[in-house]
């Protein structure tokens, strides 16, 4: 008979946001005549910009021509589109990044979920917490999580990092040895962000104990004060201790296109082995890579116009990621997060649990956010909202939330 991988028996419940999901589902199931605000999953709202559009179009006719059809794309990625990525995302900011240590994908998050596959499964893992679930559920699926501790809320066998707001939700150095490290900068879930010099120490501590750090950079593009650094390769010695994980979505739009990349240095060496040449070859097994027209359009935002457009898409968020701050401030919450960062995380009010004030929210002024919870034990009294929603319904929202 065959046998299941056990290890998914290990998962808790299902996954955060399905559970959201249902629960929102149920409740407008119940009461068709109200107007629910979702402000909880990072799903951006905005359409694609007119550049992007018009590359996808010019995209899809080629593929309606003999001349300049494509079929399967190149393992690593298209060169145009590794080129661009090279030149704009690291050269530009002065770092010594090469084209065939970009690995185009289709999003971070599959990555940060298969990265761990070149690891064995004998290395602890290190996680803050609270913490994007798919780096813990990821490496639950591996084996390498251990048992799952009801009373505590987590992994026996994952070193977990409190992030609190006595330490300005930035994780201290591990006091044991851990062999790879997640770290999200800008944070999700808490939209908080560290410095260049506070980045250092952790690239210091990964090289002198042999670690690697899995750098999930998804949201480089929504920092705003110069003392925050776009990529962990701005620090000394960052490339031979740490991988770099970058999207296309929440900068561009890019969720429903599916666009991302990795980035392995060469010089990423661990038993002897490059990691650089691991990488490539589970992706050249195990992926076909991200269509021709999206890896064109991946291009495209790069382009003068590009950019452009994508700062003003940017700049649309953050303006609603400031209404919310300011509002719920001015409410007497206790926020943080909404600078470097679409998301703002906040204390629930009262002692309230995550949970309960996620029912409240809904029951009581008919909006969604996230019970931080769901993210890690220390996000039990925090919830997360998202600034990924039109301007009248998040400042509707906030307005709600503030009559509380």
């Amino acid at each position: 008979m065959v046998k299941i991988n056990e290890n998914y028996q290990k998962l808790q419940g299902s996954y955060l946001f399905s559970t959201i999901a249902k629960k929102v589902g149920a409740y407008a199931e119940a009461n068709p005549d109200r107007k629910i605000i979702r402000l909880g999953i990072g799903d951006v709202t905005r359409p694609l910009t007119p550049t992007i559009i018009k590359t996808l179009h010019n995209a899809v006719d080629e593929m309606a021509d003999e001349k300049t059809f494509r079929g399967y794309a190149p393992d690593l990625g298209y060169d145009f589109l590794r080129k661009a990525v090279c030149d704009n995302d690291y050269r530009a900011r002065g770092c010594a990044i090469e084209e065939d240590e970009i690995f185009i994908s289709d999003g971070a998050k599959p990555d940060s979920g298969n990265i761990q596959e070149i690891f064995g499964n004998d290395n602890r893992i290190a996680v803050c917490d609270p913490v994007y679930p798919v780096y813990v559920d990821s490496n639950v699926m591996a084996g390498r999580a251990g048992d799952y501790v009801e009373s505590t809320g987590r992994y026996s066998d994952i070193l977990y990092l409190p992030c609190s707001a006595g330490n300005n939700f930035a994780p201290e150095l591990p006091e044991s040895e851990c062999g790879l490290i997640y770290l999200c900068f800008p944070n999700n879930p808490t939209g908080m962000a560290i410095t260049k010099d506070e980045l250092q120490k952790w690239v210091d501590y990964a090289n002198e104990h042999g670690s690697v750090i899995i750098f999930d950079a998804a949201y480089e593009a929504y920092i705003s004060e110069e003392n925050v650094p776009h990529s962990i390769y701005e620090c000394d010695g960052a490339k031979t201790c740490a991988i770099e994980l970058h999207s296309f979505s929440k900068n561009a739009g890019f969720t429903g296109l599916r666009l991302g990349y990795a980035v392995v240095p060469k010089e990423l060496v661990r038993g002897g082995v490059s990691l650089n040449s691991l990488w490539a070859r589970r992706h050249a097994t195990k992926y076909n890579g991200a269509p021709y027209i999206v890896q064109r359009a991946g291009e495209a935002v790069y382009s003068p116009e590009g950019k452009k457009e994508i700062r003003g898409l940017v700049d649309f968020y953050m303006e609603n990621a400031s209404y919310i701050l300011s509002g719920l401030k001015k409410a007497g919450y206790t926020v943080f997060g909404g600078v470097n960062s679409p998301y703002i995380w906040l204390a629930t009010p009262d002692n309230m649990s995550s949970w309960d004030f996620f029912d409240h929210l809904l029951e009581d002024a008919n909006v969604v956010g996230t019970p931080g919870v769901g993210f890690g034990s220390c996000g039990e009294g925090y919830f997360r909202l998202t600034a990924f929603g039109s301007h009248e319904n998040t400042k509707e929202a906030v307005d709600r939330i503030c009559r509380l």
